[in-house]
C-alpha cells in the first residue's frame, strides 16, 4: 500500500440519450465503437478493448497482432446501475500485475428520462499506481475522462439512431 498523499481523483460526467439499460450495455460491450485506438499499451496496433461482464472479469486490450495486454479486472457488476474496475496501468504506461498498485475506475449510470442516462466516472487512488502524478497528468492532458464521455455520448447516440 503506498504512502503517498491522495492525488485528487479524475471525474468526468456526460448525459447519453438511451435509456439506462441500453447505456450500460454499450458502455460495457461496445469499446471498440467509441474507446479512441490510439489509446493503447501494447507494442501492437489496438484491434479491440474487452470487458469481460462479471466480477473478476478481465479489462484488456488485445492487438492487431493478436496479443493481449491487461487494463485491469472487474471489482464490482451492476448492471444496468455501476461498474467498478481496477486501473493497474501505471504512470509509465504499463501494466502492473500487483493489485496493491492498482486504483479504481468506477463508472455509474443514473436514468434522468425515459430514454436519457447521465454516465458519471470517477477514477480514483491514483496514489496506489506507480508514478501515479505522471500518469494524472498524462490523462489530463490528453483530455481524460470527460473526452472520453464525450466520444462515448456521441458515438452512441450516433447508434441509436
Amino acid at each position: 500500500m503506498s504512502t503517498q498523499p491522495p492525488l485528487p481523483a479524475l471525474t468526468g460526467a456526460r448525459p447519453v440519450h438511451l435509456p439506462i439499460e441500453r447505456a450500460f450495455q454499450f458502455f460495457t460491450e461496445s469499446f471498440n465503437a467509441w474507446w479512441p485506438k490510439q489509446y493503447h499499451i501494447g507494442r501492437a496496433d489496438l484491434a479491440e478493448v474487452v470487458l469481460e461482464g462479471r466480477v473478476g472479469g478481465r479489462w484488456y486490450e488485445r492487438g492487431v497482432d493478436g496479443t493481449e495486454c491487461d487494463w485491469g479486472h472487474v471489482r464490482v457488476w451492476e448492471p444496468p446501475h455501476r461498474l467498478v474496475v481496477t486501473w493497474q496501468i501505471n504512470g509509465y504506461w504499463q501494466y502492473d500485475p500487483d493489485p496493491g498498485h492498482a486504483s479504481e475506475v468506477e463508472v455509474r449510470f443514473t436514468a434522468t428520462g425515459p430514454n436519457e442516462t447521465l454516465v458519471e466516472v470517477r477514477h480514483d487512488q491514483l496514489e496506489r499506481l506507480v508514478a501515479g502524478q505522471q500518469l494524472r497528468d498524462g490523462i489530463t492532458g490528453g483530455g481524460g475522462w470527460p473526452s472520453l464521455l464525450e466520444a462515448f455520448a456521441s458515438t452512441a447516440t450516433r447508434e441509436a439512431r
